[in-house]
């Protein structure tokens, strides 16, 4: 694998996909506002940059995997940002979950300088990033596409051309969306269950058996089972996300019903608990209101990589 591949932003997802690029043999530099986030990847054999700047004049391609579309934006155009060392021929791929215009809007300026763009935001889970595993979403120019195509699978079991670019950030959103909302349903089904009179145990099995069965069942209806909650995402990503899709159901005409109440209960619980706060306590928030907790033996505190 000849191609250098710079990595910015080492969070909980980040961190696993420039593990997975290192292990499949790429030449991998990295780096984060946190250097302590890269010790695992420096001791594998990942070199270290001290700007965005840096990590771009040493790479042909620049991956970012960030919290904000404002962090996005700083890290691309800032003064010792990505445009500022990535030279002509390289490509930027955004792995973070962005606004589509904000998006565009950066495109545009990297085209000026040479530089190609792909979007390419993940879902699955951290637990499915840290196996390689995780789908990856890719938006942008085929051709470029089909160039980073190896680096793709290297950190990803299933991948996605999904088109245009601006269309994988449509689909990461409305995947994100659904996942909250059964989130808060899932929540609801277990006490449901709780106050009937069901074993819990027995009741996480039959639903996951069940018509009513879903992916945030099977994976973080476990850890509310155990009360750790843990599932490497905060209540302000869950809610930037949300705001996206709002964002798209104006842009598209789509009243999302669903969505917005969701939005208001996942508001309730970050004034409740934090921005900080792992994402599935918007059901603690339920246990606390009838006062009666969700805890059932034998549930993991955090999601086995798969």
């Amino acid at each position: 694998m000849t191609m250098r591949i710079g990595y910015i932003g080492l969070g909980s997802l980040g961190r696993h996909l420039a593990g997975s690029l290192l292990r499949a043999g790429f030449p991998v530099t990295v780096h984060d506002i946190d250097r302590d986030t890269a010790s695992a990847l420096l001791a594998a054999g990942a070199s270290w940059a001290d700007s965005a700047e840096e990590t771009a004049r040493v790479s042909d391609t620049v991956i970012t995997c960030l919290p904000s579309p404002e962090v996005v934006s700083a890290t691309v155009t800032g003064a010792h940002g990505i445009l500022a060392g990535l030279a002509s021929g390289g490509t930027w791929i955004d792995m973070s979950t962005n606004d589509g215009s904000e998006l565009q809007r950066l495109a545009a300026l990297a085209v000026e300088r040479g530089v190609a763009t792909l979007e390419s935001p993940v879902t699955g889970g951290v637990h499915r990033a840290a196996a390689g595993m995780i789908t990856v979403l890719v938006g942008g120019d085929e051709t470029v596409y089909r160039r980073h195509l190896p680096a793709f699978e290297a950190m990803g079991g299933t991948v996605f051309y999904v088109g245009d670019l601006g269309q994988a950030s449509v689909i990461k959103v409305i995947t994100n969306m659904l996942a909250f909302i059964h989130l808060v349903a899932d929540g609801e089904a277990l006490m449901l269950a709780k106050r009937g009179g069901v074993d819990l145990r027995l009741a996480w099995d039959v639903i996951k058996a069940s018509s009513g069965n879903s992916f945030v069942h099977e994976t973080e209806g476990q850890l509310i089972l155990n009360g750790s909650y843990n599932i490497n995402f905060t209540m302000d990503l869950a809610r930037k996300d949300l705001h996206f899709a709002h964002q798209m159901g104006r842009q598209f005409g789509v009243p999302l019903e669903l969505a917005g109440l969701t939005e208001q209960i996942f508001a309730r619980a970050r004034a409740m608990y934090g921005g900080d706060a792992q994402s599935p306590m918007v059901v603690k928030m339920l246990e606390e209101a009838v006062g009666t907790d969700l805890r059932a033996p034998g549930f993991p505190a955090e999601l086995e990589p798969e």
